[in-house]
């Protein structure tokens, strides 16, 4: 009877022990998205805040200015989510907001084109980012609806992004191949960073 009291016991620990690291690793998932995405929203705020400040007057000024409110609603989002889940933004984020800020600036030194060629470089990774996202969150905790469709809003507005950029002949730009390249690079490690810290 001892023996099938102590296995009961090892597989009712056992069981525990599942149920808390499978809770850790959804906690540890929700906040990594919201730390990632809370990053990614300040980044791309400053970024069209930073084209903004070169083409205001520019006939890419009404386009840049819808797609900044579009950031603003984001990042609004994010800081709610961030509070409700009380998780704490990236230690980084000054330095992602510093960045964001000088490549709105410095695309938008290029012209419209750009400008326009940034966001698709931007946008086009971020889509992908979120599907990521929304594919881990489906397998680890499919119950997150709001989380879910929160993600997929998102998407779907950084995917308009691309689209604006590429009506606007982002791909034009001289310096599109090699802007994408190193936008797309920097989002890549700014994502790894902001998982972390």
């Amino acid at each position: 009877m001892a023996g099938r009291f102590s296995g009961i016991m090892e597989k009712c620990l056992q069981t525990v022990q599942n149920l808390t690291k499978s809770q850790t690793t959804r906690n540890g998932l929700i906040d990594e998205i919201i730390r990632v995405d809370h990053a990614g929203e300040l980044a791309a705020d400053r970024i069209y805040a930073g084209q903004l400040a070169v083409l205001k007057n520019s006939s890419s000024g009404p386009a840049i200015t819808r797609m900044w409110e579009e950031e603003k609603n984001h990042l609004d989002e994010m800081e709610r989510l961030a509070a409700s889940h009380s998780v704490k933004s990236s230690l980084f984020s000054p330095i992602f907001a510093l960045a964001g800020y000088t490549l709105g600036v410095g695309s938008a030194l290029g012209g419209k084109e750009g400008a326009m060629g940034c966001t698709m470089a931007v946008e086009e990774l971020i889509g992908g980012h979120y599907n990521e996202q929304m594919k881990k969150l489906i397998e680890v905790a499919p119950e997150e609806k709001e989380l879910l469709e929160i993600l997929s809003k998102l998407r779907d507005d950084e995917m308009h992004h691309y689209d604006v950029g590429k009506e606007n002949e982002g791909e034009k730009s001289p310096l599109f191949a090699p802007l994408k390249a190193v936008v797309q690079t920097g989002c890549k490690i700014a994502i790894k960073v902001a998982e972390k810290v």
